[in-house]
Order: structure tokens, then C-alpha cells, then sequence
């Protein structure tokens, strides 16, 4: 990949590495806050838990999100981002445009999912 196209997949993943990072610590700081507000309704408590863990999943998520990030810019300096880590062809950039953190390309993306039971439809 060109190197002008590199800097441009760059920028584009260190803008979303901000924004998730960002995101991580809002929402650790919003988990984490005492909101007791000197009711003590368990039923109140229910939802100040259930609030609490969801904060916590979608923390999570975008932990993950980061770790995804920092993998692609990894791949940029060591100069294997856009080659498809199953096999070794080239992403194709509109896949990349669409997710910049992309490991593989759409077939072999699509032979995953199918290989785990994520392309089976519900009924």
C-alpha cells in the first residue's frame, strides 16, 4: 500500500483511538461513581446495579475497540497492514475505509463467520 494511503488509514485509527479512549474513561469514571442518593428501595438498588453493569459491558466493548486500534497501527509500523492476515492477499481499501481495523478480507472474513456459525440465519 502507498505510503500517502498508510498516513491517511493512520490518521483515520488515531482519531478513533482517542475518541474510544476517551469513551473507556467516561465510561470506568461513570461505573464506578457513587450515585447513592440516600434511597435504599431495592428496587433502586436493582437498577442502580443493573445500570452499573451495563456501563461496565459497554466498557468493555470499547476496551476492545482500543485493543483493536492499537493492533491496526501495530500492523501499519510493521508494514503488514492491509494484507489480509489468513491469506496473504491484499485488503481491498473500501473494506479498509469502511473498518480500519480489518484483518482479513471479505472472503476470508466471511469463510470465519461461517466456520463459527455466525452466518446462519434466525428464524
Amino acid at each position: 500500500m502507498e505510503k500517502e494511503r498508510l498516513e491517511h488509514f493512520r490518521k483515520i485509527l488515531q482519531g478513533q483511538l482517542r475518541e474510544h479512549s476517551e469513551h473507556v474513561r467516561a465510561g470506568q469514571a461513570a461505573a464506578t461513581a457513587d450515585t447513592d442518593d440516600g434511597v435504599k428501595d431495592s428496587v433502586d438498588m436493582s437498577l442502580q446495579d443493573v445500570n452499573r453493569e451495563i456501563a461496565f459491558r459497554m466498557g468493555e466493548r470499547e476496551s476492545q475497540l482500543v485493543a483493536d486500534i492499537d493492533q491496526a497501527l501495530l500492523r501499519i509500523d510493521e508494514g503488514t497492514y492491509g494484507i489480509c492476515a489468513r491469506c496473504g492477499k491484499p485488503i481491498d481499501e473500501r473494506r479498509l475505509e469502511a473498518m480500519p481495523t480489518a484483518r482479513y478480507d471479505a472472503a476470508c472474513q466471511a469463510a470465519i463467520e461461517a466456520a463459527q456459525g455466525l452466518d446462519t440465519p434466525t428464524l
